[in-house]
């Protein structure tokens, strides 16, 4: 998890926190550890909140799946004259694909226990 102090300090300034309140690195406050940092970022009363998700889950497989078939299909070969234009390509990418080559991905981990 990345908590860095740059990243408190700029949740706090978007949260209305004043730098005060925060402590020193290492010292006091919500800047004292990794554990004081993490329950700030996940704080529910905050209007930022960031949550985590396990690294290594099905949706995370996925996405990596349909982000390399993205590379490997129009990205990789493409020109693109602007953002805009890349944005508009990766768009009509999307639309192609689920048109007429989305299908479910096949899984073959069986879920077996791995050997260490």
């Amino acid at each position: 998890m990345h908590c860095s102090e740059s990243v408190i300090r700029l949740v706090a300034q978007r949260c209305g926190i004043e730098a005060s309140e925060l402590g020193k690195k290492r010292k006091a406050g919500v800047l004292k550890s990794v554990a004081s940092r993490t329950a700030f970022l996940t704080n529910r009363m905050h209007r930022i909140r960031f949550i985590y998700t396990p690294k290594h889950c099905s949706w995370l497989n996925q996405i990596e799946i349909w982000f390399s078939i993205l590379v490997r299909r129009l990205i990789r070969r493409g020109n693109f004259a602007s953002k805009q234009d890349l944005k508009g390509q990766i768009l009509s990418f999307i639309r192609y694909f689920n048109q007429t080559m989305a299908k479910p991905f096949k899984w073959t981990y069986l879920g077996k226990v791995l050997q260490r």
